[in-house]
């Protein structure tokens, strides 16, 4: 096998890991989302009306949104 071709399969190896990763973290954000106490109430863009209603809603995993310099370089929610 020559070193072109060697090259040329590294790439495509580490193209289709960067696919698989990038799949991963989608289904994860995906079922966070899905599971989020927020998606199930009648009005979820609206506050909390009592202080335990605040923290049953911030009860659940909360997501660690990157800075705006790290989203402009593609960095995903974590």
């Amino acid at each position: 096998m020559g070193t072109g071709r060697r090259g040329l399969l590294w790439r495509l190896r580490r193209r289709i890991a960067a696919i698989l990763a990038e799949c991963r973290d989608t289904q994860r954000r995906f079922t966070v989302l899905r599971a989020s106490v927020d998606r199930h109430l009648a009005h979820p863009d609206s506050p909390p009306d009592t202080y335990p209603e605040f923290l049953f809603r911030t009860s659940g995993p909360l997501l660690h949104e990157p800075a705006a310099a790290a989203r402009s370089r593609g960095d995903v929610v974590r």
